[in-house]
This record gives C-alpha cells, sequence and structure tokens, in this order.
C-alpha cells in the first residue's frame, strides 16, 4: 500500500496547480525537458500566469494632476484596438509620491475583464478627469472648453466624431490649466502661409 501511494504521489508531479484562475501568458519549457526541485541555486521558472478576469493598470501620472488622484476614484480606459469602446475602472491604490526621476505619481487602476477581451501587457490610455476629453474652442476672444469624442486616434492626429465643427477656432496645445472663460488672442495658423 505504501509503495502505491508513493507511486500516486509520484504522478501528481505530472500536474502543476495555480493559486488563481489565469491564462499562461509565457511558457519557458518544453516537452521532455528535465524540470529539477530543491536542487539548490536558481530555479528554472516554468510558466508565467496571468489573471486575466481583473486586470490591473499602472499609470504614471503627470505630477500637476497629482491632487485628482484619489483611491477608490474612477478612470476611463480606450484602446486602440477597440475604436470607440471605453472600459471603466477603480483607482486601487497610489504611491502617495512623486517618483523623483519621472516627476509622475505611481497610480494602480483595477479594471474589471470578465470576459478577457483585454490583453495583460496592452497599452491603453487612462483618462481620471470626470468630464473626459476636452478641447479649448475659442469664441469672441474667450475660450470655451468643449466636450468631443473621438472616432480614431492615428497617433499625430485624432480624429473627431463629435463636439467640433469644421468652422471652430481651437487653441493648439494649450496648458494643462486651461480654463473655460480665459481671455485668449486669435491668430492666423503661421504654418498655412508660405
Amino acid at each position: 500500500m505504501a509503495a502505491v501511494r508513493r507511486l500516486q504521489q509520484l504522478q501528481s508531479f505530472e500536474q502543476i496547480y495555480a493559486p488563481f484562475d489565469g491564462v499562461v501568458t509565457r511558457r519557458d519549457t518544453d516537452i521532455g525537458d528535465l524540470i529539477t526541485a530543491g536542487t539548490g541555486g536558481g530555479g528554472k521558472e516554468l510558466f508565467h500566469l496571468a489573471a486575466i478576469n481583473e486586470l490591473r493598470v499602472f499609470v504614471s501620472v503627470p505630477e500637476v494632476y497629482s491632487a485628482a488622484v484619489r483611491d477608490g476614484g474612477t478612470a476611463t480606459l480606450t484602446l486602440d484596438e477597440f475604436p470607440g469602446q471605453t472600459f471603466q475602472g477603480i483607482i486601487a491604490r497610489n504611491a502617495s509620491a512623486i517618483d523623483p526621476a519621472s516627476r509622475t505619481l505611481n497610480v494602480e487602476v483595477d479594471v474589471p475583464n470578465p470576459n478577457g477581451k483585454l490583453l495583460p501587457g496592452a497599452y491603453a490610455t487612462v483618462q481620471f478627469r470626470a468630464q473626459g476629453m476636452q478641447v479649448g474652442v475659442v469664441h469672441d476672444g474667450r475660450v470655451q472648453l468643449v466636450p468631443v469624442k473621438i472616432s480614431q486616434d492615428h497617433g499625430s492626429y485624432v480624429e473627431v466624431a463629435s463636439g467640433l465643427s469644421p468652422q471652430d477656432a481651437i487653441v493648439l496645445d494649450p496648458s494643462d490649466s486651461l480654463q473655460s472663460g480665459a481671455q485668449v488672442k486669435v491668430v492666423k495658423d503661421l504654418g498655412a502661409t508660405k
């Protein structure tokens, strides 16, 4: 009987059990590889496993926006591969200190991913402002912040689905402190006159 138990225990090493449900994101062993344990030194990793039912997104928030980030607050994610879709997350925690090298606040956002649509390691844009994306439009020498909806983000330019008209004069490269009602001087596009 002891021999049977020993063989059953030996055979149980053929199975690898994870402490959570997830997907294998990297495999560092092949069928037939010798796997040793307890031999001293650094052991070889067999797999990388990721739990994807809820993703943890790491965001470096510029110092100028750090005061607006609060644990428990909401965040909106957009990804280029899902145009027109947004994903909601909750701010789980933040470093409570500015990184002196990058002048940013490290923030962790938990995003539910029940259907596995979002992939670990993907690049996303995260917004913490409740107003969403806004553009400064000039009317009678004053700025009005107008909410816009982006349909496509091509990196160096974006396509706006709604919120602007072709006749609107917009503020190019506004400062982070731009507020509605600010007085501005309109200058013609110097790049167009050659």
